[in-house]
């Protein structure tokens, strides 16, 4: 099992790879977030990411589904919003990961200065233990990269 690292560390060991992610997150508001229901099936929620202080931060609405299911299962996965058309500009982008609830007041108190979210509400900070970006390259290529922790990134091309 991987153990998994925090944004910065990621960034660290794949620069290019976490300015191209972190632009296409940054690229719209709403992203899609799945987690893992009581029974194990998944479920597919909005949601809003930010990237602070070398984390990868959710945050959420007190008591949302989402928040309870990351509680009993810290599993997620989290695509960027693809956007409008078929471009894709900088192609298709997911992380999984685990989300640790942030119960600490400083570090949330940090978080509400900085993001000024409704209030009360859930913070996690995430650990990724993937990240995986999928484009065309030359009209001819589709190009995957895969990161994990501790293994060099992977980049396979199809035609």
């Amino acid at each position: 099992m991987n153990t998994g690292m925090n944004w910065a560390a990621f960034g660290s060991a794949e620069p290019d790879l976490a300015r191209t992610v972190e632009s296409r997150f940054g690229a719209f508001t709403h992203h899609v977030l799945a987690t893992l229901r009581k029974d194990g099936s998944p479920r597919t929620t909005g949601l809003e990411v930010r990237f602070l202080h070398g984390e990868l931060w959710l945050g959420m609405m007190p008591d949302s589904l989402k928040a309870l299911d990351l509680r009993r299962d810290p599993r997620f996965a989290l695509q960027a919003n693809p956007g409008e058309g078929q471009s894709l500009g900088g192609g298709d982008v997911r992380i999984a990961g685990r989300a640790i609830e942030v119960e600490d007041a400083g570090t949330k108190g940090a978080y509400v200065a900085e993001v000024e979210p409704p209030q009360p509400f859930h913070l996690f900070r995430t650990e990724l233990t993937e990240v995986v970006r999928t484009y065309v390259e030359d009209d001819t290529y589709l190009v995957v990269q895969v990161w994990k922790p501790g293994q060099p990134l992977r980049t396979l091309k199809r035609t």
